[in-house]
C-alpha cells in the first residue's frame, strides 16, 4: 500500500459519510476466532476513516488504525470518542515495525483495503507478531454498489459504463479476489476458515450517490453536481431502494 491512492482531500468526506459500516455481528466472528479479550492489542491495517476501528475498539483492550492517507486518518481521529484507539501513519510495509511495538497483537484486520497491499508479504511478516491464537482477519464488506443483484445496481453500473466508458471496478471484492486471499494465506502457513455475516438494509439515494462518489476520483464542480443529479434521476424510478450485504470473512490462524 502506498499513499497517492485517492482517498484524499473532499474524497474523505464522502467516504467518512457514506461508506458502509459494520454491524457487531462481525466483530463478534473476529473475537470469537482469536479469542479475543480485554488485554489484546489489535491492529486495523488500511483503516480508513475507522468504520471497522470503531466496532473493533469495544471489544479489545486497544486498536492501532493504521492508514498512509492522513486525511483519512484526520476524519477517523476527529470522529473517534473514545480512549482506545491510536491512529498511525503507515501502510503494509511497515506492518514489521509498528508490528514489533506492539506484539504480542491479537489480530491484524484488513477491511475492503487488501488489493492495495503485497497479500504474500503482509501475510509472512504478521506470523512472529501474533500471540498463541491470535490471527489475521481479511474483510469483504459486501457488494460494490454497482454490482449488486439488483435492478437498480444494474441501473448504476450502467451509468457508471455511460458516465466513465468503463465498468465499475470489483476491488477484488469477488470470489476470484478472495481465492487471492485465501491461497496467500494458505501459502504463509495459516489454517484459513471463511464466514459470512448477511443483512438487509433501506439505502437512499443520496447513499448510493455519495457511496459511488467515495469510490472515485472526484469531478470537480459543476460536474460533480450534474453526476449527482443525472445518476439521481436514473434511480428515481426504483422507488425505495433496498440492499442485502455478505459481509465475508476470512480468518487466518499461524499453523504451529
Amino acid at each position: 500500500m502506498t499513499t497517492g491512492t485517492g482517498f484524499s482531500g473532499e474524497v474523505v468526506e464522502y467516504y467518512a459519510r457514506y461508506r458502509r459500516g459494520y454491524p457487531d455481528a462481525v466483530v463478534g466472528r473476529i473475537v470469537d476466532a482469536f479469542g479475543l479479550t480485554q488485554d489484546d492489542v489489535a491492529l486495523d491495517l488500511g483503516c480508513g476513516t475507522g468504520q471497522l476501528t470503531s466496532v473493533l475498539a469495544r471489544r479489545v483492550g486497544t486498536v492501532v488504525g493504521m492508514d498512509p492517507e492522513p486525511d483519512m486518518l484526520a476524519s477517523a481521529a476527529a470522529a473517534d470518542r473514545t480512549d482506545r484507539v491510536a491512529w498511525v501513519l503507515g501502510s503494509d510495509r511497515d506492518v514489521p515495525t509498528v508490528g514489533r511495538a506492539l506484539r504480542p497483537l491479537g489480530a491484524l484486520t484488513v477491511a475492503v483495503a487488501i488489493h492495495w497491499m503485497d497479500r504474500a508479504a503482509l501475510f509472512r511478516a504478521a506470523r512472529p507478531l501474533l500471540r498463541l491464537g491470535g490471527g489475521i482477519a481479511v474483510i469483504t464488506n459486501g457488494a460494490p454498489l454497482w454490482l449488486q443483484d439488483a435492478d437498480w445496481s444494474r441501473e448504476v453500473g450502467d451509468f457508471l459504463r455511460d458516465w466513465t466508458g468503463r465498468p465499475g471496478a470489483t476491488c477484488q471484492t469477488d470470489d476470484a479476489g478472495r481465492r487471492l486471499t485465501h491461497d496467500a494465506l494458505e501459502d504463509a502457513g495459516y489454517d484459513v476458515t471463511e464466514t459470512t455475516v448477511e443483512y438487509t438494509a433501506p439505502l437512499s439515494v443520496d447513499a448510493v450517490v455519495g457511496g459511488v462518489l467515495s469510490a472515485m476520483p472526484l469531478p470537480p464542480e459543476p460536474e460533480r453536481g450534474r453526476f449527482a443529479a443525472e445518476l439521481g434521476r436514473r434511480l428515481d424510478p426504483y422507488g425505495a431502494l433496498t440492499e442485502h450485504v455478505c459481509v465475508t470473512l476470512q480468518l487466518g490462524i499461524p499453523r504451529r
